[in-house]
């Protein structure tokens, strides 16, 4: 809500109204009025959604959104839904329903009903589902009653990350990604009979597009993940803020042996999650190579989503914490070896200390027998 003051009084226009983008969602009301409105009368706005780069690029969907056609239909949601690190689909399988296969790397649901709403879900074993068709409600509540009641989640995170999107069907149109919005049209065969399972169950949209679909989602499945990523090394690296200034106050690294090593533990793993595990951000899925108008698809969702930029920069980020914590190490290391010299030498002493009580009298007495000795032969020669 935008509050524009010190103009004519009672004037109010509500330009979401007229304005092609109330069909994006993004509404926008002007409120007039003379002096300063009690702030205390009016609601909390909502939490706004983070501004991902298909937001940015939402002005590039509108002549889809405001020229229908006669071909095309309604638009729907496509929202993802991140709770964990990860999901065990053979065990999430026995609570799905009986015509639920797996796709490749997926679990293919192809009709979910709830709240009187139909739509199909793919769930990808990197913690994230998609739903098409169905929006937040309905994929808090299967996270909810379906995904809980499984214990299928691997590492379940604090705070689940989600994305929405939209979709069109229009058999007259190509297949693509036009700004925030997914049109699935005309979609290529694929090239190798495998690719498609056979016997597929009948689901809520069209056969045709279910390879683009899968290959949008699993693009979406990866953002979501990331992001779960990113909010979780963001953490990591607030928890490590402030030891540079404690390091500049004290001279001491602020942190002992023990919770250095367990931070980088901490720090491997997020490098191992990003480009190590078989469902990294960094490669391009095996399935793809034998299907490049697929990979295309996935490709350029995932170039929307900016999921190799991002990779790069938390690849980036974990590179400056391992070099940290390296500074840090060899501070610990120095100090250890400091403290290391500094016992030798007590016990050296100590030991010093020890010989001369139990062996002190005795080498007294070699020494004043030796020297009364010398005395006695002095005395002889010169007499």
């Amino acid at each position: 809500m935008l509050s524009v003051f010190r103009t004519p009084p009672q004037l109010c226009i509500n330009a979401a109204a007229r304005s092609p983008w109330h069909n994006l969602g993004l509404s926008s009301r002007f409120t007039l009025s003379r002096g300063f409105a009690d702030d205390s009368t009016k609601p909390k706005p909502p939490k706004p959604k983070a501004s991902t780069p298909l937001r940015r690029a939402a002005s590039a969907s509108l002549p889809i959104r405001v020229n229908p056609t006669p071909t095309r239909s309604t638009i729907q949601p496509v929202f993802t839904l991140t709770t964990a690190n990860g999901y065990v689909l053979p065990r999430l399988q026995k609570f799905l329903p009986s015509s639920t296969k797996p796709l490749h790397d997926s679990l293919w649901v192809p009709k979910w009903r709830d709240n009187g709403k139909e739509g199909e879900l793919f769930i990808f074993g990197n913690g994230s589902f998609v739903c098409w068709g169905l929006g937040e409600a309905e994929a808090q509540k299967f996270a909810k009653e379906i995904l809980s009641r499984s214990q299928s989640e691997i590492e379940r995170l604090s705070e689940p990350e989600s994305e929405d999107l939209e979709f069109v069907s229009d058999p007259s149109e190509t297949t693509r990604v036009q700004g925030d919005l997914i049109i699935l049209g005309k979609t290529p065969l694929p090239d190798s009979d495998s690719s498609i399972p056979a016997n597929l169950p009948p689901s809520t949209l069209p056969e045709d597009s279910l390879l683009a679909r899968y290959a949008f989602s699993q693009a979406l499945s990866r953002s979501t993940a990331l992001s779960a990523l990113e909010g979780s090394l963001e953490n990591y690296l607030s928890s490590m803020a402030a030891l540079p200034d404690t390091l500049v106050r004290t001279g001491k690294p602020g942190l002992g042996r023990v919770a250095l090593v367990k931070k980088l533990g901490e720090l491997l793993k997020f490098r191992q999650g990003l480009n190590l595990n078989r469902e990294n951000f960094s490669d391009t899925p095996d399935f793809y190579w034998a299907e490049p108008v697929l990979e295309g698809y996935f490709n350029s969702l995932s170039n929307a989503l900016e999921v190799r930029i991002r990779t790069r920069s938390v690849n980036d980020k974990i590179t400056y914490a391992a070099e940290m914590q390296s500074v840090l190490r060899e501070l610990l290391t120095e100090t250890s070896a400091h403290r290391m010299e500094l016992i030798i030498i007590v016990l050296i002493a100590v030991e010093v200390v020890i010989c001369l009580i139990r062996d002190g009298p005795e080498l007294w007495h070699m020494v004043t027998d030796k020297k009364t000795k010398d005395s006695e032969k002095e005395l002889k020669e010169a007499f």
